[in-house]
């Protein structure tokens, strides 16, 4: 429900904030005094586009802002969860900004949004009926949800659209699954080729570097064995080795340490240096003796490293990735072992999804059916009431060529307003009275099924008086019980019968004309009907009859 409006430098609004209430509310005043521009404004919290135009003159951007109780409107609130948007305390605060240069830019509850996104909340929340842009009952889909909920079917044909997406989904995993094996098979033998090399090759983690490092010790044994015996015999077994000149170097300290114990600890690390030059010795001579050519072994080895540089040629950058390839072709063809299995059961559910979605469609044309039948006998009893004695009003279903999310048929309200002339679509009825008188109808009958809470309606009065006014007034009155109501009007009739009325006036400010708001009451109000029944509004008599119409109500 709508609970505050504020426009500001909006066409000739300079500054205007609206406190509403439930119920019927009706917005009077001379014609030309900007009722309508309210409505305009609102259209902007709706997603019409935007306009340097509606900027009021010498303002540098037009503002709109609407508050909203949205603690019992649950697809707002979960649209708002999806959008991680919290409505602290049940409000929901809508915002558009246009800029005298045409830039827009619009918010969420104080955060920046697109003027798509405002405007996709705010047409769940309000309908103008008056202006095309924005009546939902004109476009297909929500026809379609309208006719749902009155044959009581929402939920079948919620479950229809969740059959459709689990049969579709089926489908293309099957044709994924399908396209996946042809590949696969196309290419059989070629996958068995490259598993069978990689497999024979028995390729090892870490296999490369010890490779590279054994062809260069093969590749420089000679050098390998001359170095490392030289250094073994200058070390250990040559005349005057390091270690005969240490051992004799550790003895004089020995001397000098029984001298003073202060040279012991000196004496220690001397002897542990003598036996780490024994042991490298020892090393270095096993080495020399275990080291020689083998052209055999490195061209051997050659080989190997010449495998595995073709094999990460074709596989992978490096053995880890040729191995990881290996799996994975490997992985391939154990698919291809289990693929018709797999394809059959896949076939058989996909049929199964199938069968449930068409009989869930089945299900819901029928009940389409019975309630459009419904629907039209409704609407044809109180169109006259409202002023349209010859009008028919008629629910199509047009069978689609394939069913689909939506079911089996296209819905759509076909009415015509003239006998002798056959229904078309609402969107072709010229007047915007008679359209508003329609959407009125619907209104009424379907009012316990629509989930928009605010509705605007303008010029519905246009071209009616009397008791079709009093009938329509009836109706509104009727439907602000379970919605939230606007009307622009310039019948007293319908005024008479609004919980709240709004005199809308222009007037001069810092000389530029400008729209005000003011809600009446008591003897303003009286005032008011007077004016609207065309009398004197200052006429004791005119007075009295404002009077009497208002008690009668």
């Amino acid at each position: 429900m709508l609970l505050e409006l504020r426009i500001r430098d909006f066409a000739v609004i300079r500054d205007l904030s609206l406190r509403a209430g439930a119920g019927l509310t009706v917005l009077s005043g001379e014609t030309g005094a900007g009722k309508s521009i309210i409505v305009g404004a609102l259209g902007l919290l709706l997603g019409e586009r935007a306009s340097s135009q509606t900027v009021r003159k010498g303002a540098r951007r037009a503002l709109v802002e609407a508050v909203f109780d949205v603690t019992e409107e649950p697809r707002v609130l979960a649209r708002l969860g999806e959008l991680g948007v919290a409505a602290e305390d049940g409000l929901l605060v809508l915002r558009r900004e246009v800029s005298a240069e045409g830039r827009s830019r619009g918010w969420l509850n104080g955060s920046p949004a697109t003027a798509g996104l405002v405007g996709e909340l705010g047409s769940l929340l309000v309908d103008i009926h008056g202006q095309h842009e924005h009546q939902s009952l004109l476009r297909a889909a929500e026809q379609r949800r309208i006719l749902d909920a009155f044959a009581g079917a929402d939920v079948l044909a919620g479950e229809v659209g969740r059959r459709f997406e689990a049969w579709r989904g089926w489908e293309s995993l099957l044709r994924e699954k399908a396209g996946r094996v042809r590949d696969l098979r196309a290419k059989e033998d070629f996958l068995r080729f490259q598993v069978d090399e990689i497999r024979q090759a028995r390729l090892r983690p870490g296999e490369e570097e010890e490779l590279q490092q054994e062809a260069s010790r093969l590749q420089h044994a000679e050098e390998l064995a001359l170095g490392t015996r030289g250094l073994h015999e200058a070390l250990y077994e040559g005349e005057a080795s390091l270690t005969d000149r240490l051992a004799g170097l550790q003895g004089t300290l020995e001397r000098l340490a029984r001298l003073d114990p202060a040279l012991g600890e000196v004496a220690g690390l001397l002897e542990e240096a003598y036996h780490l030059l024994v042991e490298a010795a020892r090393r270095l001579g096993d080495y020399a003796e275990g080291i020689e050519p083998d052209p055999g072994r490195l061209e051997e080895v050659r080989r190997r490293q010449e495998l595995l540089f073709r094999l990460k040629r074709k596989y992978g950058a490096t053995l880890e990735e040729v191995l990881e390839t290996g799996s994975r072709l490997e992985k391939e063809l154990q698919e291809l072992e289990g693929a018709d299995v797999d394809l059959r059961a896949l076939e058989a559910q996909v049929e199964e999804a199938h069968r449930a979605f068409l009989q869930d469609t089945r299900r819901l044309s029928e009940a389409r059916r019975r309630g459009a039948e419904g629907l039209e006998r409704a609407m044809e009893a109180l169109l006259p009431e409202l002023g349209l004695p010859g009008a028919r009003f008629q629910v199509a279903l047009f069978p689609l060529a394939e069913p689909g999310g939506g079911g089996a048929e296209r819905v759509e309200f076909l009415v015509s307003l003239n006998p002798g002339f056959d229904p078309g679509p609402l969107q072709r009825i010229a007047s915007g009275g008679e359209l508003s008188r329609v959407m009125l109808a619907l209104k009424t009958v379907l009012g316990q099924v629509d989930p928009v809470p605010t509705l605007i309606f303008d010029e519905i009065d246009a071209g009616i008086g009397g008791e079709v006014a009093v009938q329509v007034a009836a109706k509104l009155r009727e439907v602000s019980r379970r919605h939230q109501v606007f009307v622009i009007t310039h019948l007293p009739q319908i005024a008479s019968r609004a919980h709240h009325h709004w005199l809308v006036e222009k007037v001069e400010v810092e000389g530029l004309a400008s729209t005000v708001v003011r809600e009446l009451e008591g003897e303003e109000r009286i005032r008011e009907l007077a004016r609207m029944l065309g009398g004197d509004p200052e006429s004791a008599t005119s007075r009295e009859h404002a009077r009497e119409l208002l008690g009668s109500s």
